[in-house]
Order: structure tokens, then sequence, then C-alpha cells
């Protein structure tokens, strides 16, 4: 798939969405961090996987995941990875650079990992808490199909979006 670039960023700085590579791990793992600090900070858990997994955890999974990333000159400011299992597009660890959040690179990131898949169903998981998340998946067309209870006042809240 060909870089899908627009407006975003600055005139002389556009933000680029292209196909995630292995040389990009280092930086997504960054951007993972980072995006996710405060998603620890709303379920005070430092241990969530998106912090915990190591470089080479990531490397091992871009070898059978597709994804891609937003790239602002040399800088990875956003990635978003997912697989292909039995006709549903599993979407996971969508990520924005903090300084980013808001500017609609995870949308655009949303919209090219869909639009670079034959299955006809997507799916994505965030936390109970995570307004912010379920608000963005709602207005990129994601709906809530199930929630599950973890026993501590959240749930994980699995939301579904019918792609073709």
């Amino acid at each position: 798939m060909p870089n899908i670039n627009d407006s975003d960023g600055s005139a002389d700085n556009p933000i680029v969405v292209r196909p995630i590579m292995q040389a990009d791990a280092g930086q997504v793992l960054t951007i993972q961090r980072a995006a996710f600090v405060s998603e620890a900070l709303i379920y005070g858990d430092p241990n969530q996987p998106a912090l915990t997994q190591t470089l080479e955890q990531l490397e091992a999974e871009l070898r059978d995941a597709k994804g891609f990333v937003a790239v602002q000159g040399e800088r990875v400011v956003g990635a978003v990875r997912a697989r292909e299992n039995e006709g549903t597009l599993q979407v996971g660890r969508v990520a924005v650079a903090p300084d980013l959040q808001g500017e609609g690179i995870g949308r655009r990131l949303l919209d090219a990992i869909e639009n670079d898949t034959d299955c006809s169903e997507a799916e994505l998981f965030t936390g109970s808490l995570s307004e912010a998340n379920i608000e963005l998946y709602k207005d990129c067309g994601y709906r809530e199909a199930e929630r599950i209870e973890q026993g501590d006042g959240t749930a994980q809240v699995f939301m579904r979006k019918r792609l073709r």
C-alpha cells in the first residue's frame, strides 16, 4: 500500500501514514510506552502489557502482524498493529505520541489498517475507564459488542465494526 498523506502536520513537516517496517520497532516501542502511560495512570497499573513488552517481543510480533506508522519527518508519531483471524481484523495497540493526541492521527491509522484488509469485520478492545479511546472508536464506526468484567470495577470493552 502506498503512503497515505494529507494535510495533517505543518506544511513543512506533514504526517505521512505508511506500512510498518521492522526498522521501526524501536520508535514504535517508544511511542507505545509514552502513549500507554496515561492508561497505566487511569487504571493504577504500571504493568500493562503495552508497557512491559520488550523490543525483542515487538520485533517478533512485527514478523507476523500487519500495521502502519504515522511519521513526521524522521519521527514515528503513531502506530497500529493488527492480525487477520477467520475474517476478522483484530486491531491492537493504537498508539499516538502524547504531544500529538487529538490531532486525528489515531483515526488515520485506523483507516489505513481497515483499508488494507479483505476481512469483513474489525475488532478491538479497550478498558471501560478509557473514555477518550471509546469515544474515538465510536466516532470511527465501532460499536460495543461485549464487556468482560475484570472483578475490580473495570471491564474490557470489545468493539466491532463492519468493514464490507
